[in-house]
């Protein structure tokens, strides 16, 4: 199999994650008989130094030519308060791929439990799965400031609901078919609009499905006090961007959240959760197994390689079994990010060694 992998590093510790997460990639080349073709282009503050632009044409280009899309991260203190801001351009490419829904999954380790403050009894078994619409609301809606005053508005229609709530569901029917959906329907019409139209799709096309509502600020309670009891979490894009950011605490750090952008058909955008972290870019001691997990998503939902993203995700399972915990896991600071890597190379291929004999 050939495929075209578009990578975009990015800002502060974004090259150094892609570059452990390439390795694994260019390893299960070797050891599935895969050909993937990698090209780079800019994103974010090094393509505004580039080109004074967070998202150059040549960019877009790559990306829609392109199986699939591995992102570093974007961000930079130095752009703050400046029209040009590295975030735009990963909004942006949201929007040129119509990339509109974002798969966070969220899975502990046993090994990882001291990481965690969470009590370990409430982080046995859990297995989630945060689905994120991802173009509309707060971050693409109307907005403006003066100097006294400033709006950012939030509206949603029926139709972007309706086909984020369809794949929640369509997921939960493949595991233990609860979709759980968070809004704030209390409060906001949006946020009535949000509930009514996933009532409407559970009932009418997911009988099977049991389908929760949650208001957000009860579910940032209940995501760290009863984890196990949710399954696919659904919701619209700024809560989806705060729970999954907090549920990291149950997984002990943002280093280990992968995610998946996808829209329609196979073509998606995987990045790591963590962002750019710039306070220890070029220091070597990032995590890279969100990164490398990313990959794993990549394999499965755009390439439909099931038995290799299965192998990546156990490859690192593997090595944190075996307590290649990074700075963020572990603070005596003895693992760092080539090192980490490496030991998911060699736990790839001592599996596929085992599997040859």
């Amino acid at each position: 199999m050939r495929s075209l992998i578009a990578v975009l590093s990015g800002d502060g510790v974004g090259p150094e994650v892609c570059e452990q997460a390439l390795r694994v990639l260019e390893k299960l080349g070797e050891l599935y008989g895969h050909t993937f073709e990698v090209r780079r282009a800019a994103i974010g503050g090094e393509a505004i130094d580039a080109a004074d632009d967070p998202l150059p044409a040549a960019t877009v280009e790559l990306c829609r030519d392109a199986d699939a899309v591995l992102l570093g991260a974007v961000g930079h203190p130095r752009f703050d308060g400046q029209d040009l801001r590295p975030e735009n351009g990963l909004l942006r490419l949201r929007s040129e791929l119509e990339l509109f829904v974002n798969l966070r999954p969220i899975r502990t380790h046993e090994s990882l439990t001291d990481a965690s403050p969470i009590r370990p009894e409430y982080l046995h078994g859990v297995d989630l799965m945060i689905v994120r619409e991802l173009t509309g609301g707060l971050y693409y809606g109307e907005r403006g400031r003066d100097a006294d005053r400033a709006f950012d508005t939030c509206v949603y229609t029926r139709a972007e609901i309706a086909r984020v709530v369809r794949i929640a569901c369509q997921m939960a029917g493949e595991r233990r078919q609860l979709v759980t959906s968070v809004d704030k329907a209390n409060v906001l019409d949006t946020s009535r609009l949000w509930r009514e139209t996933a009532s409407t799709i559970a009932a009418d096309e997911f009988p099977d499905i049991t389908l929760e509502h949650g208001l957000v600020d009860s579910m940032a309670m209940h995501l760290v006090t009863r984890p196990a009891d949710f399954d696919i979490i659904v919701t619209e894009n700024m809560f989806g961007d705060i729970l999954s950011d907090e549920a990291a605490v149950l997984v002990g750090s943002l280093g280990m959240l992968p995610s998946a952008s996808l829209g329609i058909g196979q073509r998606g955008l995987y990045e790591p959760v963590h962002g750019s972290a710039p306070d220890i870019a070029g220091q070597g001691v990032a995590n890279p197994y969100a990164a490398i997990l990313s990959v794993a998503m990549l394999l499965r939902h755009s390439l439909g390689l099931q038995a290799e993203a299965a192998a990546v995700e156990a490859a690192v399972d593997a090595a944190l079994h075996d307590g290649f915990l990074p700075r963020d896991l572990d603070s005596t600071g003895a693992i760092d990010t080539a090192i980490a890597g490496s030991a998911v190379l060699e736990r790839l291929q001592a599996t596929a060694v085992a599997g040859k004999a």
